[in-house]
């Protein structure tokens, strides 16, 4: 018996009406590879940009044909053309500037992490429900082609009850593209593997608990942790581990994940993780019980492709009032498993992380 090929919906897409105002606040090197080439790509109407600093901003609208650049934060707020604000600023400056755009009426894009602070997190979700304007988090991980395709699989009983799921990533990281990292308290759990925590959350709900452990490679130049390990219980018996490792020297990058469930089995590749940012397509392999694995092709980058996943949603909730896939609110139990992951590694106990509010 031969598994017959499903073929799975991933690729994401625009509501009929896309066509809002966009403004970008903040124009570092996120923005610049990933959220204007995937909204390019698209055609979305990119109204203008601001940064701190004017020369960054400056060059940001040259090379992406921007019409604007406002000299103040205040001044892209009061643009009537501007309906969403996508904010890309570090953690700890966002729940100001989304505090300012709620109250100018905007539908907010945010940069992941929401916040560092729990707290910051849920009073960002608070203004957006006090002034009846969406809030989505750009956890874009989720309309990867592997992840996405995964969900589709799972979705539809591909793999039956899932019982177990594993991501696996070495690779060597290029840390010094954000050399802000360097010096912060936290790093990939907080930074990197949120993304595979939330996409965890995302094919399987969230775990009952949640065991970390964190350690540091020999010498390295950054603060906080670049090796982690970290496990999921969850109530029904599944266990998804994400295994992380960001001072793989060898060449033989890894960058992987596992599905498994009582009837079949998905297996894949991370594609970014390969020669990060060019990186490459996703991989992704299927089988029944019994079956050889069959290959899925897959099409599109995670980097910049899957950036238009949560622009998408947000469009969509503003037209249909239904809150983004990622929206601030589903996005505090993703932060309850990056701060649970924390604490546990410094408290060296399970954690139960919807029991976290600061």
């Amino acid at each position: 018996m031969h598994t017959e090929i499903p073929t799975p919906t991933y690729i994401p897409t625009l509501p009929p009406i896309h066509d809002y105002g966009i403004a970008i606040v903040g124009c570092g090197g996120i923005v610049n590879y990933a959220h204007l080439p995937a909204y390019r790509t698209h055609n979305l109407t990119i109204v203008g940009c601001f940064d701190r600093d004017p020369a960054v901003a400056a060059r940001t609208a040259a090379a992406h044909h921007i019409p604007r650049v406002y000299d103040s934060l205040a001044a892209l707020l009061a643009d009537p053309a501007v309906t969403i604000v996508d904010i890309a600023v570090p953690a700890w400056e966002q729940r100001a500037i989304a505090e300012q755009a709620l109250a100018a009426g905007k539908h907010l894009l945010c940069q992941k992490p929401l916040s560092e602070a729990l707290a910051d997190a849920i009073a960002i979700a608070a203004a957006g429900e006090r002034a009846q304007c969406w809030v989505a988090v750009n956890q874009q991980m989720r309309w990867s082609a592997g992840i996405a395709a995964s969900a589709d699989l799972i979705r539809n009983g591909a793999i039956g009850t899932p019982t177990d799921a594993q991501i696996w990533v070495s690779a060597d990281t290029p840390w010094h593209m954000w050399p802000w990292l360097r010096d912060s308290a936290h790093l990939d759990v907080m930074y990197h593997s949120i993304h595979y925590l939330d996409s965890l959350r995302h094919l399987f709900g969230n775990p009952a608990h949640i065991t970390s452990r964190h350690a540091r490679y020999p010498g390295q130049p950054e603060r906080a942790e670049t090796k982690t390990v970290t496990i999921l219980d969850y109530a029904d018996g599944l266990q998804a581990t994400v295994m992380v490792n960001h001072h793989d020297a060898s060449r033989d990058t890894a960058a992987t994940f596992r599905f498994l469930g009582t009837t079949g089995i998905i297996t894949g590749t991370i594609g970014s993780m390969y020669d990060y940012p060019h990186g490459r397509t996703d991989t992704l392999s299927y089988a029944r019980h019994g079956d050889a694995l069959v290959d899925i092709p897959l099409k599109g980058l995670w980097i910049p492709d899957a950036f238009i996943g949560p622009m998408a949603s947000l469009m969509n909730a503003i037209q249909s009032g239904i809150a983004p896939v990622t929206s601030a609110r589903d996005n505090i139990a993703t932060l309850q498993l990056v701060h649970g992951a924390y604490r546990s590694a410094q408290q060296g106990r399970t954690i139960a992380p919807d029991s976290l509010s600061s």
